[in-house]
């Protein structure tokens, strides 16, 4: 990078990992066994023993399909659903003469349906094929044999290669790390692909090849490798090396793995030990769990109930079939002489009536079939595709700072998304920034900083306190401060005692330099130097650790240089008061790790004195000090716990002064742990470094802050107005999780906390002897009997307009969600109007998760943000993944990616509302017009006494869902509005209609199912009866079933496509279009197909110029047939519009009336929610005035 150096460093005294050689223990006994059968010959992919082995190539795949398993399998997924199976069904039998149609009408809508599914499958496969065109093609250089590296494609590279990967490059397979740049072979590898962790993780190869360096140096280089077989484990390696006749043990510190990128390291030289399918990357990969949305699910119990109903009244129609059949032929009189029943064939032989009857029921089953809505998935898929893009294109969850839009990344679920009844969201990275900022300290027992935190300003809030700020005085050095100097990103320390130098008249400052020190020294971050300006940024594992080095550089300990031994400061020297330089000797780094929870490094200083420098959390640290490091507990510890009222992370920083003697016999015990391979390595080596992280002096804690997200407490206000219900989970400290709750909206004074957790004294007193089962016993005792007395509590204040919130740590959790316990706890939480669950493991998020979605049976949606968080998105019904600082394992794992938390508020109170409500229309139309359609069918069979004769022309009843009403329903799908988007977010309860289903309940479906039904009975008995017995040609001719049809038919379209205008309630030109258009396309239809010869039209020969159009009474009773059927509908939404108002019409009418800006038309609005708004600031501020109200009533 251009203005930029950096110096190589050699890291193998520093990483601990490096120390001593490792030898054969355990694990690398099983090589050559079961499961640790790979060899691999380097440098000789050609050899022969290397061909013989046969591993795969490095082409990856991620497609459905092949080219040659497209078609079957393409096939196999169109007939997964039963409607495509029965009209297959259907489109065979119509090759027989049971067929009341031709064999092509029957079969051309069913190849049209699944032609579009297949072509979408189609496009969505060739888009995936582009990416892994793209990631195949990418080029690698490549060990050719003679000492020269080729750029070649990924895709060619095979097992036994040696390839150099530059910086900033990905890994194209696994690789084993043979060298580097920098001269003891180490390298820095970014595994956000993998994992989701933004920090760089540091790789070493061994030391016998770290010397390869220059590409001629490889062109006589062979080892074998033998290794565990390909396996999906991204943490762990078994190997050897066998090299000059020696074996080396391998480990996953020499593993580079697949789609990791290789940073702050100019070049690393790897062995393909792993190509294509068996890389562990792709061997992660796995489909992500199958979610359906309800409406789905429903909608497949109504075509099943259609399913029986045309059983039904098939079965029906042939009884009576069978009965008039048997009747027409008795005691040699024929009842019904016309049809001749004494030549008649099989299907209508008077004696065979019952075979008849069956075999007629085979064909009333192929003539119903148009109840089923042949077209109803593949509209449903192309309208959620459409409504996916529309999400993905608004700018207004479009975030310009990080160049991130809004992506579903699924469109199965967009109406799921209107019908959220209670969201599980993480807190570090979505409701906050994890963005950190240095903003408070405690220092021998000092508090230091003046800068005030969101949640301390919502406790001032809470406690009604005028004033936000410090003093005045404090005001004006902040002023100053902010005056002199832009804003530094990670520094938001403001304290004039302590800065500008200012420390050494401090009572402690001999302290103060040491805490300053460890911020500068106890770290693993890299110091990246401009050289034009000489400013120092910083690359950190994490974003705590960059806050403090930012917050040491500008304390007056700037770390600038890291060396392969050493680490060096410009520090402020108390004597001169000018920054001098300091460098420090790097002896051991002992890293950070979840079970040490703590992170210490061994240097010595100029003078030669042996320090240890420790950081790492208040549990175990205030353990590890010795009897003169305690000074300052007391006052540290309740600083502490004020940083944790204000919503602070806190660290403990203590140091030691070691012994010459002591560290000797320490170094050669911790190096020997490292060397280990045994299975127990890791527990060895925190024994050993336990060892000597004790007798510590405590120097102070700082207080890093981790700000809410912009637009945090409105969103969660809206979403609570909305009727949703939140949940957090967090692996937060209880205190910390609370006071953000406050800060967010979701706690407020006066909300009545339910606090579940095993701090009692009876169990610390198990806890310390150590009795597990008892313990276990006991807790499980505690937290069974604390939900019960939270579930009494709350049952006793009902009536009362009480508000509780259910707050539960990490501990009570785990004998929580126990079998015999998690009904009472989930019993408990739905009770309450906030949850919070602390200090919960990854585990126990995804456990609380399914607890919620199994057990109150309505939509959930889980947010987070990071990897952690992966197990919560995919057992949700909904996953949201927040594309923040984390990585992207929580954004590849959801359904649904953001940039911010606040745009949840707009993704679910408009897109969701939008999408479930036009989903929710569009499936009830699809039922409506087949309904409609198909009950004319069976009206006319009634009316030619169950014939089988069908009441229109083959290719009428083909295009009915194809071409003559698919348009408008697919227009409704994709723009239909009820209220535009600024109404939906002025008034969240419309949201409500979605989490009471109201719109797709099964009185709404079958209402639309009778709608129908009432349809296709006026259509039919007002053409029927029209034309009868009238004259309808100018020579007296009545109407022959091919006029009866084409009229039933015309009344037909304009019935479902007028009511599709009537139903429709934001009219875009498009709907125009396609609404009128389908009418006026049947038209055309008819003069095209009707000059057709004879024998293609048929019946529609010349129908429509010749018969239909010339007759007056053929366009006067269509407009009469379309007034009629639609009246009933209009007279319904007239009533319910003005007498039973749902949300959405409410608001309508407001706006239509121009009452949206009245407060009180407004309020009236928002009072008929079923819900009660019970967090949010807007229930504060409800409840306060509530309270206000009471205090007048009662002085009154």
């Amino acid at each position: 990078m251009a203005g930029r150096r950096r110096k190589r460093i050699h890291f193998s005294k520093i990483y601990t990992f490096s120390c001593g050689r490792s030898s054969f223990k355990e694990d690398h006994s099983q090589i050559g066994g079961p499961g640790f059968s790979r060899v691999v010959f380097c440098n000789e992919p050609d050899s022969p023993e290397a061909v013989l082995l046969n591993y795969g190539n490095n082409y990856v795949s991620t497609t459905k399909y092949t080219v040659a398993t497209f078609i079957p399998k393409s096939l196999f997924e169109q007939f997964r659903r039963v409607a495509n199976v029965y009209f297959l069904v259907a489109g065979c039998l119509a090759f027989t003469p049971l067929a009341p149609y031709t064999a092509i009408s029957a079969i051309a809508p069913l190849l049209f349906v699944i032609g579009v599914s297949m072509v979408k499958e189609a496009v969505e496969d060739w888009r995936r094929q582009k990416q892994d065109i793209e990631v195949n093609n990418r080029k690698v250089k490549v060990h050719g044999g003679d000492g020269n590296f080729q750029h070649t494609e990924w895709k060619h590279l095979r097992v036994g290669d040696i390839v150099r990967v530059e910086k900033d490059e990905f890994f194209p397979a696994d690789l084993l790390l043979l060298s580097s740049s920098y001269d003891d072979a180490i390298c820095y590898v970014e595994t956000t692909n993998l994992d989701g962790e933004t920090n760089l993780k540091l790789k070493q190869a061994l030391e016998v090849t770290s010397g390869l360096h220059d590409e001629s140096s490889f062109q006589n280089f062979r080892a074998t490798i033998r290794c565990e077989d390909p396996n999906a484990n991204l943490y762990s390696f078994v190997g050897t090396m066998d090299y000059n006749e020696m074996a080396y043990p391998l480990s996953p510190q020499q593993i580079l793995l697949r789609d990791s990128k290789l940073r702050n390291t100019d070049y690393i030289y790897g062995l393909v030990i792993f190509t294509g399918h068996d890389t562990k990357v792709i061997q992660n990969s796995t489909d992500p769990p199958s979610k359906r949305s309800n409406i789905e699910r429903k909608m497949d119990k109504i075509v099943y109930f259609l399913f029986s109903s045309l059983a039904l009244i098939a079965t029906i129609g042939s009884i009576f079939f069978g009965i008039w059949t048997s009747k027409d032929f008795r005691n040699g009189n024929m009842k019904r002489w016309y049809l001749r029943p004494g030549d008649a064939t099989v299907y209508f032989d008077p004696k065979r009536a019952p075979l008849a009857a069956i075999l007629h029921f085979l064909t009333a089953l192929m003539l119903y079939g148009y109840f089923i809505p042949i077209s109803l998935y593949v509209s449903i898929e192309i309208v959620k595709v459409l409504q996916s893009i529309f999400i993905n294109q608004d700018l207004n969850m479009y975030y310009e700072e990080a160049d991130k839009p809004a992506h579903a990344r699924t469109s199965n679920l967009n109406e799921e998304l209107g019908q959220v009844d209670t969201i599980l969201s993480d807190k570090t990275g979505t409701l906050t920034c994890n963005s950190m900022e240095f903003i408070k300290c405690s220092i021998a027992g000092t508090a230091y900083g003046r800068g005030i935190t969101e949640v301390e300003k919502a406790m001032a809030r809470r406690k009604g306190s005028p004033r936000l700020e410090g003093s005045s005085d404090e005001s004006n050095v902040e002023v100053e401060v902010i005056g002199s100097k832009p804003p530094i990103k990670g520094f938001n320390f403001k304290d004039e005692r302590i800065m500008n130098g200012q420390w050494v008249n401090e009572e402690h400052a001999d302290v103060i330099q040491m805490f300053f020190r460890v911020l500068a020294i106890c770290h693993t971050a890299i110091p990246e130097v401009y050289e034009e300006t000489g400013n120092v940024s910083y690359e950190a594992e994490s974003p705590d650790e960059a806050a403090f080095v930012i917050a040491a550089r500008e304390l007056g300990f700037e770390f600038y240089r890291r060396t392969q031994t050493s680490i060096s400061l410009h520090e402020f020297d108390p004597v001169s008061g000018a920054k001098v330089e300091q460098s420090y000797k790097i002896l051991n780094v002992l890293e950070f790790s979840s079970s040490r929870k703590r992170m210490s490094v061994i240097v010595q200083n100029e003078e030669g004195q042996l320090l240890l420098l420790c950081k790492g959390a208040d549990s175990v640290m205030f353990e590890s000090l010795g009897k003169n490091g305690r000074e300052f507990e007391d006052k540290t510890r309740d600083h502490i716990n004020e940083y944790a009222d204000a919503g602070l992370r806190t660290l403990v920083l203590a140091y030691r002064v070691l012994e010459e003697e002591g560290y000797r016999a320490f170094s050669k015990e911790f190096a020997e742990a490292k060397s280990s391979v045994s299975a127990d390595r890791d527990a060895l080596v925190d024994e050993v470094a336990s060892k000597i992280e004790n007798h510590l002096i405590l120097l102070g804690a700082t207080a890093v802050e981790d700000k809410l997200q912009k637009g945090v407490p409105e969103c969660i206000d809206k979403l609570a107005q909305a009727g949703i219900k939140i949940w957090v989970l967090t692996g937060d400290k209880m205190e910390t999780a609370i006071n953000i709750g406050f800060a967010c909206s979701l706690l407020r004074q006066g909300m009545k906390q339910i606090i579940v957790a095993l701090e009692t004294p009876d169990i610390k007193a198990l806890e310390k002897q150590g009795d597990k089962v008892a313990i276990a016993k006991a807790s499980k005792e505690s937290v069974t009997r604390q939900i019960n007395e939270g579930i009494t509590q709350i049952s006793s204040s009902i009536g009362r307009s009480s508000a509780f919130a259910l707050i539960i740590d990490g501990k009570s959790l785990t004998f929580a969600l126990e079998d015999n316990v998690k009904s009472r706890f989930l019993e408990l939480a739905i009770s309450c109007a906030s949850v919070i669950c602390c200090r919960s493991s990854p585990k126990q998020k995804a456990l609380v998760t399914r607890l919620v979605k199994e057990g109150i049976g309505k939509t959930t949606l889980a947010i987070g943000d990071g990897a952690n968080d992966v197990g919560m998105l995919q057992e949700s019904d909904i996953g949201v993944g927040i594309s923040g600082v984390e990585g992207m394992q929580a954004v590849m794992s959801s359904d649904i990616a953001i940039a911010q938390f606040r745009y949840l508020e707009r993704l679910l109170l408009v897109h969701g509302h939008w999408c479930y409500r036009r989903i929710a229309s569009m499936v009830c139309y699809f039922f409506y017009k087949n309904i409609t359609f198909g009950f004319t069918l069976f009206l006319f069979e009634v009316y030619a006494s169950f014939s089988g004769q069908a009441a229109y022309n083959d290719w009428y009843m083909s295009f009915y869902n194809v071409f003559f009403t698919s348009l408008p329903v697919l227009a409704m799908g994709v723009f239909d509005q009820d209220v535009s988007a600024r109404f939906c977010l002025r008034f969240p309860l419309l949201y409500q209609e979605g989490i009471q289903n109201a719109l797709f309940s099964w009185r709404r479906i079958i209402t639309w199912m009778l709608n129908g039904v009432y349809g296709a009975v006026i259509i039919f008995l007002f053409t029927t009866h029209a034309f009868q017995y009238q004259a309808f040609r100018e020579g007296g001719q009545v109407v022959g079933m091919e006029i009866l049809g084409t009229m039933m038919y015309t009344s037909v379209v304009w019935t479902v496509n007028c009511q599709m205008a009537l139903a429709v309630s934001y009219f875009t030109w498009i709907q125009h279009m396609f609404i009128w258009g389908s009418i006026g396309l049947w038209y055309l239809f008819l003069l095209a197909y009707g000059a057709m010869s004879p024998t293609i039209s048929a019946t529609a020969y010349k129908v429509f110029i010749e018969a239909c159009a010339p007759a007056p009474s053929y366009w006067l009773l269509t407009l009469f047939v379309v007034i009629c059927t639609l009246i009933p509908y209009f007279t319904y939404a007239t009533v319910a519009m003005r007498f039973f108002p749902m949300y959405h019409q409410m608001i309508q009418w407001i706006r239509l009336e121009g009452h949206y800006k009245d407060p009180e038309y407004c309020q009236m609005v928002r009072s008929r929610s079923l819900r009660p708004c019970t967090v949010g600031f807007t229930a504060r501020a409800e409840e306060k005035a509530k309270q206000i109200k009471e205090k007048v009533l009662h002085k009154t």
